[in-house]
């Protein structure tokens, strides 16, 4: 992944494709765990991050062909193949054949779905925060399937089979690095204090 835009200019080209408020705010978080796992990994926070920024770029003009378009749109924008490759390989097994082969690459393919779950069991609490959650009480909402039930556990799970964690180590990563934007995705519980007053 090389000559990369900056953040500011690709969160330019998100917005130019992606206009639902939900699906941006799942790409930030998307960024913020991808830009958290580089740092542990010790590679390039940046480059991660714009990746976690991107993965769902053509999913709102395209739902029914996501993964299928998204090359098509990047090189449009001045993107690598690599780069390309690494956005597309998020749908392994669902809507794409390309198999995650680098570490941002399986933390992406494991952090998408999970992101969506936290966030739930986040907002679950009476709190409405993530400051307060603990790694138990997602896992507890990851074993019950009927909860965000459109969370594809398997995928979570394959994904922390190809890290090499366990998905307690990667939920409780996930939980560290949505703190750090609580306040910008509505984490931070001043949802239950408007909602209080």
């Amino acid at each position: 992944m090389k000559n990369l835009p900056n953040r500011d200019q690709s969160l330019e080209i998100m917005k130019k494709y992606v206009k639902s408020e939900t699906l941006q705010r799942h790409m930030l978080i998307v960024e913020a765990v991808m830009r958290h796992f580089a740092e542990l990994y010790q590679e390039d926070a940046d480059a991660w991050g714009i990746l976690g920024l991107l993965h769902d770029i053509d999913y709102e003009l395209y739902p029914d062909e996501h993964c299928q378009k998204a090359p098509e749109i990047l090189r449009a924008e001045g993107f690598d193949e690599d780069f390309i490759r690494s956005v597309v390989s998020h749908g392994y097994g669902l809507v794409s054949d390309i198999a995650p082969e680098t570490n941002a690459e399986k933390v992406l393919f494991t952090i998408d779905e999970l992101t969506g779950l936290v966030y739930a069991a986040a907002l679950m609490r009476p709190s409405k925060s993530i400051l307060d959650m603990e790694t138990k009480s997602v896992m507890k909402k990851f074993k019950t399937p009927a909860f965000a039930a459109a969370v594809d556990r398997e995928v979570i799970r394959s994904g922390a089979e190809m890290l090499g964690k366990s998905v307690e180590e990667v939920v409780t990563e996930t939980i560290v690095a949505m703190r750090k934007i609580a306040s910008e995705i509505g984490l931070d519980g001043s949802q239950a204090v408007e909602e209080n007053a």
